[in-house]
């Protein structure tokens, strides 16, 4: 990562110092201490680079947008979720801290804005493993029955809300309704060791601000779509390999450690000109905060523990949550699919909480394309 002094940072952007740090209050640049001297800051050189070139001379409209889209400022207001000083905070509160004792249904009610406690019913066809196809199956049963989000108060959302979480955890935590979540889905994998483990995943996992399944979902919802719909596009979305897929990729690098040896698995993958998977995170310049609490709850398995020393050493990035989430899959040894399960259930939470915030503002979310293609005839 590369940090700038407060002078490098002036000189950059042209501005006094006075909007230099009110762009740190605003988190649009990230700073933190210098180690040389901890009076003073220094600036992310990747956010103060991104807003010189925005405030260099006026630029058209569409060239805002497109950049405002790749991992570009926030294109749209939400009070669900942020990433800040690297720190993830779902409406004010610490996710990483929430972790240490809150389960997902504490989550769903913060996220949600619920004043009265979680009711999550059985659903009339029960499964007895978590699947993947199963929950895609039941949203998608829903879409066509369900009435669209447009319109209606947020307590009746709230209740549809609630009704849709439950269609995906009798999919991918089957169980007694009664009980919580997390211990469903470590039981239902017959590895009840996991629970803890799984709970903490699920509140870490639960929102992240505009990701692209949630993007996708709030997209839906703009056009008036039930919530059922909304969460079928997010899940379709999270399945990527650059989501919630990205566990394979992590499976794919540890089973070539297991092959040749964790340093030469690791060297062949930059001989290669290939990225490390899940190896550091655009929006946390030092750590992502999610994997590291996570890491601090678990042992790691041995070749696991290599891989990481080793990649961080040649690449300077630290491992994120998908590596973490791969690593304590094997560590209890839970499915393959696990992580994307597990990310699933979690995210839906979030998906829902940003449905509602979106068909609640009651605007349709429809960006211009920039046409690049032959000429107009």
């Amino acid at each position: 990562m590369s940090w700038l002094t407060a002078e490098q940072a002036l000189n950059l952007l042209g501005t006094k110092s006075q909007t230099l740090y009110a762009n740190v209050s605003r988190g649009r640049i990230r700073a933190k201490p210098d180690p040389a001297d901890t009076r003073r800051s220094l600036y992310f050189t990747d956010d103060v680079k991104r807003l010189a070139t925005r405030h260099a001379g006026r630029r058209k409209t569409e060239t805002v947008a497109a950049e405002a889209i790749q991992w570009g400022d926030p294109v749209l207001p939400s009070a669900l979720s942020t990433v800040f000083d690297g720190r993830l905070f779902y409406r004010g509160q610490d996710a990483a801290t929430l972790a240490e004792n809150a389960g997902l249904e504490d989550i769903a009610l913060l996220l949600w804005d619920m004043k009265r406690p979680l009711r999550l019913e059985e659903g009339e066809v029960r499964h007895t493993i978590p699947s993947l196809e199963a929950a895609f199956l039941a949203l998608a049963a829903r879409t066509t029955s369900d009435l669209p989000s447009l319109g209606r108060s947020l307590p009746a959302l709230q209740s549809e809300a609630e009704s849709v979480f439950g269609t995906v955890a009798d999919a991918l935590a089957p169980g007694a309704a009664g009980m919580p979540l997390h211990q469903r889905l470590a039981l239902a994998w017959g590895r009840p060791d996991a629970g803890d483990m799984i709970r903490r995943c699920y509140v870490l996992l639960a929102d992240h601000e505009l990701n692209a399944s949630t993007f996708t979902a709030r997209i839906t919802a703009s056009a008036g779509a039930t919530l059922s719909a909304a969460v079928l596009s997010g899940l379709s979305t999270l399945t990527g390999p650059l989501h919630g897929g990205a566990w394979q990729s992590v499976r794919s690098l540890m089973a070539r450690a297991a092959s040749i040896g964790a340093e030469e698995a690791v060297r062949s993958y930059l001989s290669e000109g290939r990225p490390l998977p899940s190896f550091g995170h655009q929006l946390y310049p030092d750590v992502d905060i999610r994997g590291e609490t996570l890491l601090q709850c678990l042992t790691l398995p041995p070749l696991f523990a290599k891989v990481r020393d080793i990649g961080e050493q040649l690449v300077g990035e630290r491992v994120n949550v998908d590596f973490a989430l791969t690593a304590m899959t094997h560590a209890y040894h839970l499915p393959e699919d696990a992580p994307l399960i597990i990310f699933a259930l979690a995210r839906t939470v979030g998906w829902l909480a940003h449905a509602m915030e979106q068909a609640t503002s009651g605007r349709l979310i429809r960006p211009r394309a920039r046409y690049v293609g032959p000429p107009l005839r």
